[in-house]
């Protein structure tokens, strides 16, 4: 049963990479105009699908955070 919830996690995962990070506009601007370090600290500190995948991480880290 866990295994069913980890790859259901996972599969929710992959979704909302392809459908909001892949090719996204915000993290490509960032990225030629900061840096690549600054444009990937931006996606997990402050955009709200970068939150939202940290806390899938969590969950699937076992971590009790979200």
């Amino acid at each position: 049963m866990k295994n069913i919830k980890r790859k259901e996690l996972i599969e929710d995962v992959e979704s909302l990479i392809a459908e909001y990070c892949n090719g996204c506009f915000v993290h490509q601007a960032h990225k030629e105009e900061y840096g690549r370090r600054f444009a990937h600290r931006f996606c997990i500190t402050q955009c709200t699908v970068g939150e939202m995948l940290k806390k899938y991480g969590e969950k699937l880290s076992g971590n009790k955070k979200g």
